[in-house]
């Protein structure tokens, strides 16, 4: 029988963890809870979790600080949950590599659709690789794993990635040389929950350009064709960091 997927709530509202429990619980999730960043820590390093909810405001450990932790670390998805509609809060999120984000007050309907939404991203199907590749698929100077949905670079040292990093660069990668707009990536990553007129694509982007180019600022993998969107150009293979 598989085991049911698990999801970490961290928030410092008993109310609220109560709630989640009982709801998610009763939606075949196993629920885990924390109060604070020290204790979801110690959860972490005790048990294997696919989702993190993460409360940004808390008493010690704030939610950025507590997701960049989890991003080095662990492999699990995770969900911002903020009482801000603030933008800057969504934006920071993301660059520390969150995978969604939520507002309070939320509908739990919402929030479980979310849950489902980063557990089936990060468990898609890869792009088939060809004859030539076996199960890699080229970028640059490193090679996507596309079974087990890793990057590696030329010394075979794995690239941490989020999940949804990882889809992002597999479209990339399965396209070549070919624009595509942020609402084709939208659509191609199965993220249709992202707003295609906010700035979670470039963020993405921007993440990606970080871990695989020579030079961010002057990016030779991943370009930018101004006005419509992004475009990887195999041209420049070979490019691309290489290991310390």
């Amino acid at each position: 029988m598989a085991q049911p997927d698990t999801v970490l709530v961290v928030d410092d509202d008993a109310q609220v963890r109560a709630m989640l429990h009982d709801y998610l619980g009763s939606h075949g999730l196993q629920v885990h809870l924390a109060a604070d960043g020290r204790a979801a820590r110690g959860m972490l390093a005790d048990r294997p979790i696919d989702v993190v909810l993460l409360d940004l405001a808390m008493p010690g450990e704030d939610g950025l600080s507590l997701a960049r932790h989890i991003r080095e670390r662990y492999p699990c998805g995770i969900i911002m949950v903020t009482a801000s509609a603030n933008v800057v809060d969504r934006i920071v999120g993301l660059e520390v590599g969150a995978d969604d984000y939520v507002t309070k007050p939320f509908d739990p309907r919402e929030l479980l659709a979310r849950i489902k939404s980063v557990l089936r991203r990060a468990r898609s199907a890869p792009v088939e690789p060809t004859e030539e590749h076996g199960r890699y698929t080229p970028f640059g100077a490193y090679k996507l794993d596309v079974h087990a949905r890793r990057l590696l670079d030329s010394a075979g040292d794995e690239v941490p990635l989020t999940s949804a990093e990882f889809s992002l660069l597999e479209v990339l990668a399965a396209r070549p040389n070919r624009v595509l707009s942020r609402d084709q990536i939208l659509n191609l990553t199965q993220q249709r929950d992202w707003d295609p007129y906010d700035r979670s694509v470039d963020i993405r982007v921007a993440r990606l350009r970080r871990k695989v180019e020579v030079d961010p600022s002057n990016p030779r993998l991943i370009r930018t064709v101004r006005g419509v969107g992004y475009m990887y150009v195999p041209t420049a293979l070979g490019m691309g960091k290489q290991p310390a």
